[in-house]
C-alpha cells in the first residue's frame, strides 16, 4: 500500500469515525426524546382516566374517547387500575397485559417504572384516591409514530453517511495526491541524477515546509557527493600519474641500458636510479595506505590514552637521525603542574604520524631547516604550534592544502606527493581536534593543532605538596 492510498484510508476512516459517532449521538438523543415524550402522555393519560373515574361514577365510552382526542390519541392505547388487594378494578383493555405483583408493590411504594416490551410500552404509576386508598394506575400503548420517525431517521443517517463516506474517500484521494506531488517531483528529480549530471540540484517549491526542508537537505548532501566525486575523481587522477612517473623513469633506464652491452659500473648505476624510484613509489604507496586507513571508520581505531609531548619526543628523534639536518625544538610555554594535563585519548602510531609529517614539513619547506614545536596545556584542549621561517605559502592555495595530491607550485621544487598534509588533517579530525594553517610569503608557517584533552584540568583534584619543616 502506498502512501497516497494509506493517508486516503486513514483520512476516510478518521471523517468516517467522527460522522459516524456524530449520527449515532443525533438517533442517540432522538430516541431518548421519543421516551420522554411517549411517558408523558401515558402519564398523563394514566392519571386524567383515574381521575375521570374518580369524579364521575359511570364514566362511558364516549368519555374516553374524548380523552383520546383531547390528550393525543395512542395506538393501542389501554389503562388498567389496580386496587390494594392486586385486583383489577378498571380497565379499558379486554384482555390486559399480565403485570407481576412485584411490579405492583414496587409501584404502590412510591416508584413511577417504565417498561418496554418490544414495541409495547407500559407505565406504572401510583395514585391515592379521596379515600386514601392506594391504586395502581397501568398504562400501555405503542408510539406508532415516534417509532416511525426514528426509523425514517436511521435510514436518513445511514445513507448520509454511506454517501459522506463515498466524498469523502474522493476528498481523500485528491488532497493526498496533492500533499504528495512535491514528493513524487522530488523522487522524479532525483532519479534524474547520476554520475554524468551531478552538478543538478533539485527545485525548492514551496518556500517554508516540510518537504522544501527535505529538497534543500538533498541539495546541501548532494554538495557533499559532488565535492566527495570530484575529489575520489582528482585522487585517481594524482594517484596515477604519481604512480606512472617513477615506472617511466624505471623502464626508461632500464631501456637504455638494454639497447647495448654495458660495464658494470654503468649497470650498477642504472639500478641504483631504479632504486631510487622504486623507493620513491614505496614511500608514495605507504602514503596512500596510510590515507587509506586513516579515511575508514573511526570505529575500528582502537584509543588509548597517550602523552603528546611522548609523542614529539619520539618523532623528533626519529626525524633527525634520518635528516641529522633537520633542528626541531620543542618548548612548553607554561609547564603543566599535572602530567595528566597532557594526555589525550587517541591512538598512537596515527598521532605521532600526523606530528612528523608537520615535523618534517616544517623542516623540509624551511632554508635552515628549523621549526619551533610550541605546546600548550589550556582548560579542555592541548595546543601545539608548528612554527618555521620558510618561503610560505600563497593566500591562495592555502584552503586546498589539505587536498590529497594538491602542491603549491612554490614548493614545486622539492620532493613530495601531496599525501602529508591530507593525512595529517584527517587524523587531527579523527581525533576530534582541529587544524589550521596561517602562512606569509617570505616569513613562515604556522600549522595550529588543537586536541580535546583527556580530562579537564577543572575536573581534576589539585595536587598539593607538604613541605618538611
Amino acid at each position: 500500500m502506498n502512501i497516497r492510498t494509506r493517508l486516503t484510508v486513514l483520512f476516510a476512516l478518521l471523517v468516517g469515525s467522527i460522522i459516524l459517532l456524530f449520527s449515532l449521538t443525533i438517533y442517540y438523543l432522538f430516541d431518548q426524546y421519543r421516551e420522554r415524550e411517549f411517558y408523558d402522555r401515558l402519564h398523563q393519560k394514566a392519571i386524567t382516566t383515574v381521575q375521570l373515574l374518580e369524579d364521575v361514577p359511570e364514566v362511558t365510552e364516549e368519555m374516553l374517547r374524548r380523552i383520546e382526542v383531547n390528550y393525543m390519541a395512542l395506538y393501542r392505547g389501554h389503562v388498567t387500575i389496580y386496587q390494594t388487594d392486586n385486583r383489577i378494578l378498571y380497565t379499558t383493555d379486554s384482555k390486559p397485559e399480565i403485570v407481576s405483583p412485584q411490579f405492583l408493590e414496587q409501584v404502590r411504594n412510591g416508584r413511577e417504572i417504565f417498561q418496554r416490551n418490544g414495541e409495547l410500552e407500559m407505565l406504572g404509576v401510583r395514585y391515592i384516591d379521596h379515600r386514601k386508598q392506594v391504586l395502581v394506575v397501568v398504562a400501555t400503548a405503542i408510539d406508532r409514530y415516534g417509532f416511525s420517525k426514528l426509523e425514517w431517521l436511521r435510514e436518513i443517517l445511514l445513507i448520509s453517511w454511506l454517501s459522506s463516506m463515498v466524498i469523502v474517500l474522493l476528498a481523500g484521494w485528491f488532497f493526498a495526491g496533492d500533499a504528495l506531488k512535491p514528493v513524487s517531483d522530488i523522487i522524479d528529480q532525483v532519479n534524474a541524477i547520476s554520475a554524468t549530471n551531478i552538478h543538478a540540484r533539485l527545485r525548492i517549491g514551496r518556500a517554508r515546509d516540510e518537504l522544501a526542508k527535505l529538497a534543500a537537505t538533498f541539495n546541501e548532501m548532494l554538495n557533499r557527493l559532488e565535492d566527495a566525486f570530484i575529489l575520489q575523481k582528482n585522487f585517481v587522477s594524482h594517484a596515477s600519474h604519481e604512480l606512472r612517473t617513477p615506472l617511466t623513469v624505471m623502464m626508461g633506464q632500464v631501456d637504455v641500458a638494454l639497447m647495448q652491452p654495458r660495464s658494470e659500473a654503468e649497470y650498477r648505476q642504472v639500478l641504483e636510479g631504479v632504486l631510487e624510484e622504486g623507493k620513491k613509489m614505496n614511500n608514495l604507496v605507504n602514503g596512500l595506505l596510510e590515507l587509506a586507513h586513516a579515511n575508514s571508520d573511526a570505529a575500528t581505531i582502537s584509543f588509548r590514552p597517550v602523552r603528546v609531548d611522548e609523542l614529539l619526543w619520539h618523532g623528533r628523534a626519529l626525524l633527525t637521525q634520518k635528516n641529522p639536518e633537520y633542528h626541531i625544538e620543542i618548548e612548553y610555554e607554561q609547564l603543566p603542574e599535572n602530567e595528566e594535563d597532557l594526555i589525550v585519548l587517541g591512538e598512537e602510531a596515527l598521532l605521532q604520524m600526523a606530528f612528523q609529517n608537520l615535523m618534517e614539513n616544517g623542516c623540509k619547506y624551511s632554508h635552515d631547516h628549523r621549526i619551533v614545536i610550541t605546546l600548550v596545556a589550556e582548560n579542555d584542549h592541548i595546543r601545539l604550534n608548528f612554527t618555521d621561517h620558510g618561503t610560505g605559502i600563497p593566500p591562495d592555495d592555502l584552503p586546498h592544502l589539505f587536498e590529497p595530491f594538491f602542491r603549491s607550485e612554490i614548493t614545486s621544487g622539492v620532493s613530495g606527493h601531496g599525501i602529508g598534509l591530507a593525512l595529517t588533517h584527517r587524523i587531527i579530525t579523527i581525533h576530534k581536534g582541529q587544524i589550521d594553517i596561517e602562512s606569509t610569503l617570505g616569513q613562515g608557517t604556522t600549522v595550529r593543532v588543537a586536541l580535546p584533552a583527556l580530562q579537564p584540568s577543572s575536573a581534576r583534584k589539585p595536587v598539593v605538596y607538604e613541605l618538611d619543616k
